[in-house]
């Protein structure tokens, strides 16, 4: 099936924009089409264009102040303005605020389809990967959330250059998955994509599996060893849990991405390296390096480009997604025939807290999948897995913020979803309640549908 880059039209004249519709559809183009810019911020969220077309002027919300939003809220995402000649000087000064480009009318369409396809070149709209599948880099990534698509678009983007990429995210949140579809998206898809855990191998041997050792080297060194370094020469190395390297050998790692060669223990000789790297961490690193336990040169070489992966939490609407699709995986492993969760069932996973995030969902998939007798998983299975202990003692910030969101919808189920009885009871104003709110997704009309 051909994948088709989505652009979303914004104009409040009728004729215009349904002529623009059919020119771009006809070019091969996925379009949505909005008549104002309040009408193309609610459309972003359900269609998650690559790339937005706007008129300028318009009643309401015009195609500057859209542009505004869109470049708060998601600043990898291009936008083009539509403009007449007499507004010229308005997009201009758009342009050094981030607006990808304007077109006068009456505009040329191939003058237009040229600033299309550049933007989204630029932008990390969809493209032929190496292998020829222009989704296949990003397929272990299962989303339709507006937040992970920011992030995969900004990867794709990124992927195209050589610069050292950082990816922060929590435990569970899929940063190697992110490393190897920046990889597979790169130049250097054809060559090697190895993952190290940093945190994982003693420090003893860190430094001998990264660099390699010589025969002899140390106690045990019985023949020389190709570190990791070496095995991805000319492809990419993704370093896990960069945050748990010990000083010492930061200096060292520190040295090579300078120089571009390593040096193996027990050798005089150095031998160069091409190699990407891709890092990341769940630990707070600003604050590590205040406390002097990590490098700020080593954080400033590795973090060029940074990426910020979101909690599950913050992406709710993937959780049936990804239930789905791990269900579909562990039917296939155990020789199951599930159709699905029980609505409640799904309900309980849906507002589950995740502290593990993604990892976590699939282990409590799994769970339920091997125990489950019936077609459809109950809601007692789910709560069960639920309860018992992941084995892992969730960070502090993980920790109240799922408490913080445990308390509200008890407030919302105990008041039926009357925000201002919560409110009170929560002994706070309205509008920093609806603030909290917004932070944790919590709609209090559906609390009152449920009663």
């Amino acid at each position: 099936m051909t994948i088709r880059n989505k652009i979303l039209l914004v104009d409040d004249d009728p004729g215009l924009l349904r002529l623009l519709a059919i020119r771009l559809r006809t070019a091969g183009y996925d379009v949505a089409e909005a008549s104002s810019g309040e009408k193309a911020l609610a459309c972003i969220a359900t269609f998650h264009p690559q790339l937005i077309i706007t008129d300028l002027r318009m009643e309401g919300m015009d195609g500057l102040a859209l542009f505004e939003a869109v470049h708060s809220a998601h600043p990898a995402l291009p936008v083009i303005i539509l403009t007449a000649h007499g507004t010229i000087p308005d997009a201009v000064d758009a342009t050094k605020s981030g607006l990808f480009g304007y077109l006068t009318k009456p505009y040329d369409s191939k003058t237009l389809m040229e600033h299309i396809e550049r933007a989204l070149r630029l932008s990390g709209g969809m493209q032929m990967a190496p292998d020829g599948d222009s989704e296949g880099w990003r397929a272990a990534i299962i989303t339709r959330s507006p937040l992970m698509e920011e992030v995969l678009a900004r990867a794709h983007m990124v992927a195209q250059g050589d610069a050292s990429v950082f990816i922060r995210g929590d435990s569970g949140t899929g940063k190697e998955l992110l490393a190897a579809a920046i990889h597979k998206t790169s130049l250097r898809a054809t060559q090697p994509f190895i993952a190290v855990n940093c945190g994982a191998i003693p420090e003893a041997l860190l430094e001998s599996e990264l660099f390699g050792h010589r025969k002899g080297a140390f106690t045990g060194a019985s023949q020389n060893h190709i570190g990791l370094f070496q095995s991805a020469d000319g492809g990419t190395l993704f370093l896990d849990e960069i945050g748990d390297m010990p000083l010492a050998l930061q200096v060292k790692l520190l040295r090579v991405l300078q120089e571009k060669k390593v040096r193996p223990v027990g050798s005089t000789n150095s031998l160069p390296v091409d190699v990407r790297i891709i890092s990341a961490t769940h630990r707070d690193l600003d604050k590590a390096m205040a406390d002097k336990h990590f490098r700020e040169d080593l954080y400033y070489r590795l973090n060029v480009v940074s990426l910020e992966l979101p909690s599950l939490v913050q992406r709710r609407e993937d959780i049936p997604l990804l239930a789905g699709h791990f269900l579909d995986e562990l039917n296939a492993r155990y020789d199951k025939q599930i159709k699905g969760l029980a609505p409640p069932a799904l309900e309980l996973l849906i507002h589950a807290p995740w502290p593990g995030n993604v990892r976590q969902l699939y282990n409590v998939m799994e769970q339920v999948v091997t125990l489950s007798t019936t077609s459809l998983i109950p809601e007692s299975l789910v709560q069960r897995a639920l309860r018992e202990k992941t084995g892992e003692i969730p960070s502090f910030a993980d920790a109240r913020r799922g408490f913080e969101r445990d308390y509200l919808m008890q407030l919302l189920q105990i008041t039926s979803g009357n925000v201002s009885q919560a409110a009170r009871i929560a002994k706070r104003n309205r509008t920093e309640f609806y603030k909290l709110l917004h932070r944790h997704e919590l709609d209090p009309g559906l609390f009152k549908a449920s009663q």
